[in-house]
């Protein structure tokens, strides 16, 4: 007879196998990266194009062009573009980040050789009308002012300028003036420079096979691409200290805190240790910020604190919103918990549940082909080493608590540290 009053032993994950991409160059140079993973028919391709914030020479540029990159062709409408893929049961994304932008096909592989058509005439012809633009610009000024209203985008938006530069594609943010300036000329001069005929990345993930790759082959091996634009260089600020930053913002029942540094990218030597770091002081839910600022004294809802990563740089943030009578209190709670992990070292017990969470989590990450790929996507456009996430256990399991005190002391020390505040103390 099972016995459940008795809980069964706990494993502990030691590594996890991470089916292998495989890697293709089509006949014009195109890199295709498959992820053959999965017994469904479904099939995700995704188009990634060096076109994001850190391409544009004007805000808002790469954003609305990703955004417009369905509402019309030379040969079709916005309207006939959403039939077409709805009657194959497909549905498309496009999107961009600071670093790339990304056109995404989902659909049944039966319908790849009806889709791809459509897919090539998009990324070839796009012609982006004024009517939808307009209503595109319509809608995000009026986001924009919605959001800015809000204490946490305002603390969001000053937090990256401060810790980047306004100018820097890290640190500047939509403007209204960035939206109105915005026309149709500018986005197809960004379409030509960054998305039509030049280089980009193409990852192919679902239950795929020779078939899909020749079909690939077809539509986009066979066209010439011509050379990259030369990308901008900005020079990352150098700061010795940091500083703190008021906004007062009247009637603003709550205060949002942003409290943080320019810190380093996934290729550093101390990546793994950081993300440990910032796992135990505020990246999980039973993390110290949470159980001191939440639970015991009850300042806020939430807290949490991340790593920010992209291609050329990142940053450590944290990040709460409270009633403003307990900014000043938060704040010195925050210091608090920073100066134990600088001072004392953190317990076997609460080392291994902090791991063994990190752990149980990247292994859930990796349930669908899909997630795979996203995976594989950022190894290949930060030009990380293959093994990078095939390495994940090992790499946290062998962070040490002194590793983590020492990492501490040299990454957060409170004077170095931005704070933000919108709202009032």
């Amino acid at each position: 007879m099972l016995d459940r009053t008795i809980s069964p032993d706990f494993q502990t994950i030691k590594e996890i196998n991470i089916p292998p991409a495989q890697t293709i160059t089509l006949s014009n140079g195109i890199p295709l990266y498959v992820i053959n993973v999965g017994e469904q028919p479904v099939i995700k391709i995704e188009f990634s194009f060096d076109a994001g914030n850190w391409q544009e020479s004007q805000n808002g540029v790469s954003l609305f062009t990703s955004k417009m990159i369905t509402e019309g062709t030379a040969k079709y409408s916005s309207a006939e573009i959403s039939k077409y893929f709805d009657k194959f049961g497909s549905f498309t994304e496009s999107g961009q980040g600071l670093d790339r932008a990304n056109f995404v096909v989902y659909g049944l592989k039966k319908h790849l050789p009806d889709l791809l058509p459509m897919v090539k005439e998009i990324l070839e012809n796009a012609t982006f009308p004024e009517n939808e633009l307009e209503t595109l610009k319509n809608i995000q000024l009026q986001t924009l002012q919605v959001n800015s209203e809000k204490t946490a985008f305002i603390a969001n938006k000053i937090f990256r300028k401060t810790i980047f530069g306004d100018v820097h594609p890290y640190g500047n943010s939509l403007t209204k003036e960035g939206i109105e300036g915005i026309s149709q000329d500018i986005l197809i001069d960004f379409y030509r420079n960054y998305w039509q005929g030049k280089p980009f990345r193409i990852f192919l993930s679902g239950n795929v096979g020779d078939a899909e790759i020749k079909l690939l082959e077809q539509y986009f091996g066979n066209h010439e691409i011509g050379q990259a634009t030369e990308n901008k260089q900005f020079t990352d600020k150098v700061f010795s200290k940091g500083e703190s930053i008021l906004i007062e913002k009247e009637g603003a029942m709550q205060s949002s805190i942003r409290m943080g540094k320019q810190l380093m990218t996934r290729k550093h030597p101390d990546f793994f240790t950081m993300l440990l770091l910032n796992e135990i002081l505020g990246g999980y839910f039973g993390s110290r910020l949470m159980k001191n600022i939440r639970e015991d004294k009850g300042f806020t809802y939430g807290i949490s604190s991340n790593l920010a990563l992209f291609g050329q740089a990142g940053y450590f943030v944290i990040g709460t919103d409270v009633k403003r009578e307990f900014t000043q209190k938060t704040i010195d709670e925050i210091h608090k918990e920073i100066r134990i992990l600088q001072t004392e070292l953190i317990s076997a017990s609460e080392l291994e549940t902090v791991k063994n969470y990190m752990v149980g989590s990247f292994a859930g990450s990796l349930n669908t082909p899909f997630d795979i790929t996203d995976r594989y996507k950022v190894v290949f456009s930060e030009n990380l080493p293959l093994d990078f996430y095939k390495n994940y256990i090992p790499n946290i399991q062998q962070i040490s608590d002194v590793m983590l005190l020492e990492a501490a002391n040299k990454y957060l020390a409170i004077d170095s540290l931005f704070e933000i505040v919108v709202g009032g103390k």
